[in-house]
Parts: structure tokens; sequence; C-alpha cells
């Protein structure tokens, strides 16, 4: 039926523990169109894409592609039916070489073997088609996120795929890369291929869609055509509720005495000379590109990295030398970017990691409802299992339990959605109006401006800048930049 949409999906139904997280999806991608798929976290979007490509089973429903009946038994059966999955937490093995990630399917033979000639050209066409000139060769453990993220899509375009799913994929991308991946997209469009983008930057699904589909409880609320949909809109749909305002007022807080100092830490080749204090009650933003030094600085005030020279110290008393569960110990606190690599125990349930570095249990019911985090059953339902954002939510609830004196959060709200972002900036708010001096890494600006006292700004391992007061953006990313 070559008038057919590459996908449909009709009447999509799923539970878990006998709550249903999906409910009579219908959907239509059409070919050489782009479907945005919105939705707070939770709403569903992760388990209609993982029924896609065939990670999980539907309870209900039916899909076809290309006017057939479709039902992968797995996501390799989805991929060699023309179906592409390119997840939010790439699926590159870092020790293998760009080459061998791309072929590891089917590796191209010749005479029953092997054919290293045909691997390394054709993997070099491919690259080449998707804007990277990169020897197959390289390790994947050495490509920047946007580079990663590429060699995923060049691995669907070299499948052929017809159907090409991207999930957040500008979460971890700079300005650059997402540039590329935007011009890609335009590109695998014009080729006839139906590209379903999910992503919470709203500006973007805006740019990039054809179409838009919102989903809420599992549902789909509203869709249309992409030209009659605005930001104000989209949010509205999205949270069954107008939100005016993204971030909490700011109440006047008296900053109390310094709760974290650092005087000249220094590490070669990451970072120089940084010296900064943060106050009891203050909310201090570091802005900064990728790779500018940010998250190392907030690595090694946790003790998880080294520094060669200089002093930190935690409510006035030296902790240059101490270890992490030390540092602990004496009430700092960090979220780290990956929430998924080394800020969860991904198999365990809410309850226990909001429980895994205090011994409260009484206060867990409280916390959950207070973080507003969505789990069919707290004490047995896996965290992995969780929508982003209520994973980050954990990620952060787990040191709310002991009050920390500072709070290093390192990116909070990469990849989750308006809603969700919401209840992180109030617990930020609240917990700086207990008495905790926060400290917040975000390549957001609008974010920083939003909810900190100060910004810092870093460069190269630099802190450059300090501003205060009324923010001025232009002159923030003209420092970072």
């Amino acid at each position: 039926m070559s008038d057919a949409p590459a996908l449909e999906c009709r009447g999509l139904g799923k539970a878990y523990s006998g709550i249903p997280v999906l409910q009579n999806v219908t959907l239509s991608a059409d070919r050489g169109a782009v479907l945005a798929v919105v939705g707070e976290n939770g709403a569903g979007k992760s388990t209609l894409m993982n029924i896609i490509g065939g990670v999980t089973r539907p309870d209900a429903g039916a899909m076809l592609l290309h006017g057939a009946p479709y039902a992968p038994a797995s996501p390799r059966d989805a991929f060699e039916r023309g179906v592409a999955f390119v997840h939010q937490e790439l699926n590159l093995f870092p020790n293998l070489s760009i080459a061998d990630n791309l072929f590891l399917a089917a590796f191209p033979t010749r005479a029953g073997a092997i054919d290293p000639l045909a691997i390394r050209q054709r993997a070099s066409a491919l690259l080449a088609e998707v804007g990277l000139t990169i020897a197959p060769e390289t390790l994947a453990e050495r490509l920047s996120p946007g580079e990663r993220q590429l060699v995923e899509i060049a691995r669907a375009v070299g499948a052929r795929a017809r159907v090409v799913i991207l999930d957040e994929p500008t979460t971890s991308l700079t300005r650059a890369d997402t540039g590329r991946l935007f011009d890609l997209i335009a590109t695998l469009a014009a080729r006839g291929i139906a590209v379903i983008y999910i992503s919470h930057a709203l500006e973007d699904v805006l740019r990039l869609a054809t179409s838009i589909l919102v989903l809420r409880d599992g549902a789909i609320v509203a869709d249309g055509p992409a030209h009659e949909w605005t930001a104000g809109r989209l949010i509205s749909a999205m949270v069954g509720r107008s939100i005016d305002h993204v971030f909490p007022p700011k109440p006047e807080r008296v900053l109390g005495p310094p709760v974290l100092e650092a005087a000249g830490v220094s590490q070669p080749g990451v970072v120089h000379d940084v010296s900064f204090t943060l106050r009891a009650r203050e909310v201090l933003g570091i802005a900064g590109l990728m790779g500018s030094g940010r998250t190392e600085l907030a690595r090694i005030l946790f003790g998880l990295e080294p520094h060669a020279s200089g002093e930190t110290r935690l409510n006035g008393l030296s902790i240059t030398g101490l270890a992490t569960r030390g540092r602990i110990a004496r009430g700092l606190a960090f979220v780290t970017e990956s929430r998924r690599e080394d800020g969860l125990y991904l198999d365990q349930a809410v309850y226990p990691n909001l429980s895994a570095v205090t011994n409260l249990k009484d206060s867990l019911p409280a916390l959950v409802d207070r973080l507003g985090i969505k789990t069919a059953d707290p004490r047995r339902q896996p965290v992995r299992q969780l929508s982003g954002g209520n994973q980050q939510k954990v990620a952060i609830g787990k040191w709310l339990t002991r009050r920390p004196a500072v709070l290093i959060l390192d990116e909070p709200t990469r990849g989750i959605d308006v809603g969700a972002k919401q209840e992180v900036y109030r617990a930020i708010v609240e917990l700086a109006a207990a008495g905790t001096g926060i400290l917040v890494i975000s390549s957001e600006i609008e974010e920083l401006a939003g909810i900190c006292d100060r910004i810092m700004v870093m460069r190269r391992g630099e802190l450059l800048a300090v501003e205060s007061g009324d923010f001025n953006r232009e002159q923030i990313l003209k420092a970072a930049l």
C-alpha cells in the first residue's frame, strides 16, 4: 500500500501492576514528516516509544508499518524491519570502534568472511552522510555526546530505516551539534523517512515538527498540525492547566554565614585558580558551555576528583583531602548530571533510593507527595521504570531527607518537562529558605536567572565573572563563549 502512512498505531494500551500507563493511543506517522510527541514525565511517551521500538509488548491494540501488520518481538526485530530507536541514553559500546558499533547487527562480508575494507568504506560513507569527519576506527568512548548521537543516526541510515524515533536528542548537545542534528532531521524527512521526535524543548518542537501530539496520563489529549500550536498552548495541554510562571517567586532571604568556600582550587587541564564563597540560604549558579570545567569543579568539591592545589572549606572547616564519605557526613550533597549512571539504584524501588543516604523511613511517603513523584508502588516499582523527571525527583529527594548544609545540583532539570521543572525549582527555593546553600550548574541561562541569587560564569576552567541582581543574559552568554 504505497499511500499508507509509514506507521500507524491503533488503540494501544499498556498497564503495569494493574495501573494503566497507556490508554487507547491512536496515531499516524506519515512518510517525510516529523511527528513530535510531547507530554509531562510519566505521560506515557517512553512506554509508547518502547512499544513501537520492540522493547515492550502492548496489552491492547495493533500497529501497521507501511500498511502491513507490525508487532516486533524485540528491538532487533524492529530495527531489521526498518524502525530505528535512538534512545536518550545512547547505546553505543564505548570500548568498540565506530565501525563496529555501526555494523554489530550485520557486518559486511566477502566469501563468507568479514570484509574489513568494506566495513571501513561503508562506515566512512555513513559518517559522511551525517556530517562526521572521524576515522571509523575511533573508539566510541572518545566521542562527544553530539558525535555519539550522530553515530546512532548513521546506524539507522545504514539500516535503511523507514521510521526513526529520536528520544530527547538534544539534552547533551552543544548549540553547534544541535544545529547539525536539525539539518540531518530535515534531510531524513526529505528522503521520505518518518521521524518521531520526543522532546521537552518546546521551541525545538515548534521549529521542527510537521504535526504535534500531546500525551497526558497515558492518553492523547490533543493533536494537530504544528502551525496551529504555540508554546503556551502546548504547556496548557501537557499539564492540564495554564502555567504563567515557571519559576517560583524569589522570597526575601537574609543570607547566612559562608557554608562552602573554594580558594585557588586548581587541577592542570581541568580548573584553574577557582575561588568563590557560597552562603547559607543562597542559590548560586554556574553558567558555561560543556567542557568549561563546571562539572569537573563540582566533582572536585564533592571529593570525586583530585585537585593539585587550593583549599575547600565546609562550614568554616577545611575538607581538602577528605574523602567523599567524610564530606557527606559533614553536610555536603551532590546530584550528578548522569542520574542513571551514578545517581540512582535503578533496580531498587523509590523508597530504598530515597533512604540511601539516611535511615529515615517515616518521612518517605510525605517526601514522595511533596516532590510529586509518580509511581505505581514506591515500595516495589523499580526506579528504572519511572520517567526521567520522576527519576530526577528521586535523585534529589534522597538528599532532602538529611537537610544538607550544601547541595550541588548539576543540570538538575535536563530532560524533564515543564511541570517537573516547576516542582524541582520549588524544592530548591524551599531548601534554600530552610538554610541550605545551593550551587546550581546549568546550561540554561534562563533557568539560572529564574532561581539564583548570583551567577558565576566559567570558561576553559576559569571563573570569569559573577553576576547578581538583574541578570544580563547577553553578557553571561558572551562571557561563556
